[in-house]
């Protein structure tokens, strides 16, 4: 094995959307893998922004801003600048992030994140925030599509929860040509597959599904922590491994872990 590149020799799949893969891509490389890239996701706009919008123009009536992912802020960023909303108007706001690539979007934009849990899932928001915002208004930007464990828990809690859709994440259309060339001849198969979030399982399911491929036999999946892991196993799968933090270095961690020696 090399000791300074341990996937020296190893080919991994990684489903991130295109526009995010590239941190996860490059740690990979870094280890001396081969990254092959099919994107499972594509980030899109809502159908309107005019809820988000509406919030913004009353943000001051809010106590509690939580953001679940970097498109999230995204999103945030590119309303804030088209109404004329500065950073200020938000700094009297309680700030949580669900993991610290959405506390770094955060703080690009000007915000200050007060509050980030130490695993990157719903439960631990929910486990963190729910003795702090009750009696508490709070908003909550994320996908369309998205589990309703922190404002249903929150709303238990005691907090008047404001849920804001500030983005889409569909399947690209261009990876269902690009799955029938990974998977539809009988060819090598990656060493291994990692899933950052349970949209990446599920649209790769689809994917699968669109272009008439079985999930291949001994394909090795790598999961970034336990609502991944979850997801993979509702579709029947059980991961060779899940990461132990939650995080893109987590999964490198998971993936050398799996593959060297």
């Amino acid at each position: 094995m090399n000791a300074a590149q341990p996937l020296a020799g190893k080919r991994i799949l990684i489903t991130r959307a295109r526009h995010q893969a590239g941190r996860l891509a490059e740690a990979l490389e870094e280890q001396g893998a081969e990254v092959l890239r099919l994107p499972t996701i594509e980030i899109i706009s809502p159908e309107s922004y005019a809820h988000l919008d509406a919030v913004l123009e009353v943000i001051d009536r809010f106590d509690w801003l939580i953001v679940t992912s970097a498109n999230g802020v995204a999103a945030l960023e590119d309303r804030m600048r088209f109404l004329n909303v500065p950073a200020a108007r938000l700094g009297h706001l309680q700030m949580a992030a669900i993991g610290p690539a959405t506390a770094t979007a955060l703080g690009r934009v000007g915000l200050k994140v007060s509050e980030m849990p130490g695993e990157y899932v719903a439960e631990s928001v929910v486990a963190l925030l729910q003795e702090k915002v009750r009696g508490k208004h709070v908003l909550l930007v994320r996908a369309k599509v998205a589990r309703d464990v922190i404002p249903e828990e929150l709303r238990k809690a005691g907090a008047d929860i404001h849920v804001v859709e500030a983005y889409r994440s569909v399947i690209p259309a261009e990876s269902i040509v690009q799955v029938r060339g990974l998977f539809g001849e009988v060819k090598p198969l990656p060493d291994a597959v990692t899933f950052t979030s349970s949209s990446t399982v599920n649209n790769f399911f689809a994917l699968l599904a669109t272009a008439k491929i079985q999930l291949p036999v001994g394909l090795r999946a790598v999961s970034i922590g336990p609502v991944t892991t979850r997801t993979l196993r509702q579709h029947n799968w059980e991961p060779a491994c899940e990461a132990v933090k939650y995080d893109i270095p987590g999964v490198v961690e998971a993936c050398v872990g799996l593959l060297a020696g």
